[in-house]
C-alpha cells in the first residue's frame, strides 16, 4: 500500500495527470491555478514529456487539440477567464471527437473578478464550454485525494467516449493542502485510438482530424450520431455520493467545496434532531438525476447550497421533476459560505429561524 504525502490540490493535480500518462501540457499562468503549472514545468522535462507555457490561453487550446489528435494524453489548466478564452479551442476539440483534459480552479466573477474561490463557473462547464451542439464530461471533486482520482478516471473516459473531460475545482480545493494517496492501479493495456493521426506507415488510410463540414447534411449526421454517444455517457457515467439521505426529510445538493461546508452543517442539524441529508453531484455532466430522483417520495424540500448566484437550481428541478419546493443558499465574488450560514438556511427548510 502506497503511503500518503502532504500536497497543494493544485500540485496534486498535476502528478495525478503524469501517473495517468499525460506528458503534454500546455498552459498559461493565472491565478489561482498557477501552481499547477509550475508544478508541470518541473516534472515534464525530467520524464521526457513536454511542457509549454503558450503565448496565451488561446494558444495552448489548440496545441493540446493538435497533441491529442496524434493519440497521445494531453491537458490544460486554467482559471474562470482563462477558461472562457479557451472555449473556442474546446469547440474545436468536440467537433473533432478528440478526448483531452481540461481543468479549471474556478475564481470569482464575471469578468476578472477576483481571485478567490467560486463556484459560478457551472453554467460555462455543463451548458456553454463552447458554440455548437456538444457536451463535455465534467467532474467536480470535493477533497485534494477526488481530484487525484477524478483525473485518472477523466483521461480514461476521454478515451473511452473520444471527447474533452473537464475537472471543475476551485480556488479553495487547488490552495489548499490534504494527504492524498497514489493508489497503485492496475495497468492497464492502452486504448487502441485507430482514428489518431500518429503516421500510418502506408498501413492505413491517412486520418484526418477536422471539426469542419460544409456539406449540412454531414454536419447534421456527424451531430445526431455524437448525441447517440452522449445517451450512453448519460446512461452510465452518473456519478454522486449521499450522506445521510436515507431517512432525511430534507436534502441539501451541493458539489465540491461547498459539499465540505454543507456535510458539516448536515451534521450539526443532525445533532438537534432535524432529519437533512447531503446529496453530492460528482459528476456535473450528465448530472446524477438517476439517484436524485430516487429521493423525490421521501423529501419535504431540497436545498441547493454553491459558491455561486443559483447555478445547478434548473438541474435539480429537472431531476426532481419539480415535485418539490428546491430554496437555495449560496455567496458568491468568492466568498466562502460558513458552517454557521448552511445551518440556519437549513433550519428555514421546515419554517425555523
Amino acid at each position: 500500500m502506497s503511503e500518503k504525502i502532504l500536497m497543494k490540490g493544485n500540485e496534486a493535480l498535476g502528478e495525478a495527470a503524469i501517473q495517468a500518462g499525460c506528458r503534454h501540457f500546455f498552459g498559461y499562468p493565472i491565478t489561482p491555478q498557477t501552481e499547477l503549472a509550475a508544478y508541470m514545468s518541473k516534472k515534464m522535462p525530467k520524464i521526457g514529456g513536454t511542457y509549454l507555457q503558450a503565448e496565451s490561453e488561446i494558444a495552448a487550446i489548440n496545441m493540446v487539440l493538435g497533441a491529442a489528435s496524434a493519440g497521445v494524453r494531453a491537458m490544460t489548466s486554467s482559471s474562470s477567464p482563462g477558461i472562457s478564452l479557451k472555449t473556442e479551442g474546446i469547440s474545436y476539440i468536440a467537433g473533432s471527437d478528440v478526448p483531452a483534459l481540461i481543468i479549471n480552479v474556478q475564481r470569482g466573477g464575471p469578468g476578472l473578478g477576483g481571485i478567490q474561490p467560486s463556484q459560478s463557473d457551472y453554467w460555462q462547464a455543463t451548458r456553454a464550454a463552447g458554440h455548437g451542439d456538444f457536451h463535455l464530461l465534467v467532474y467536480a471533486p470535493s477533497t485534494v485525494q477526488e481530484m487525484v482520482d477524478l483525473v485518472f478516471l477523466a483521461f480514461d473516459k476521454g478515451d473511452e467516449y473520444r471527447m474533452p473531460a473537464m475537472i471543475l475545482a476551485d480556488g479553495m480545493l487547488g490552495q489548499m493542502m490534504e494527504p492524498v494517496e497514489f493508489k497503485e492501479r492496475e495497468q492497464k493495456a492502452p486504448i487502441e485510438k485507430p482514428w489518431a493521426v500518429n503516421g500510418h506507415k502506408n498501413e492505413r488510410p491517412h486520418n484526418i482530424i477536422n471539426s469542419l463540414y460544409l456539406d449540412p447534411h454531414e454536419l447534421e449526421n456527424l451531430n445526431i450520431k455524437r448525441f447517440e454517444k452522449y445517451k450512453r455517457v448519460i446512461e452510465n457515467e452518473q456519478k454522486s455520493v449521499e450522506y445521510m439521505t436515507q431517512d432525511a426529510e430534507y436534502i441539501v445538493v451541493a458539489f465540491g467545496a461547498s459539499a465540505r461546508v454543507a456535510h458539516s452543517a448536515v451534521d450539526m442539524a443532525r445533532e438537534q434532531g432535524i432529519k437533512v441529508g447531503l446529496f453530492r453531484p460528482v459528476t456535473l455532466w450528465p448530472f446524477p438525476e438517476k439517484a436524485l430522483k430516487t429521493t423525490v417520495e421521501s423529501t419535504k424540500k431540497y436545498l441547493c447550497v454553491e459558491m455561486s448566484m443559483g447555478q445547478m437550481i434548473d438541474d435539480v428541478k429537472l431531476a426532481t421533476e419539480c415535485r418539490r419546493p428546491v430554496e437555495f443558499f449560496g455567496r458568491t465574488g468568492g466568498v466562502i459560505p460558513t458552517v454557521d450560514e448552511v445551518f440556519g438556511a437549513i433550519k428555514k427548510l421546515g419554517g425555523g429561524n
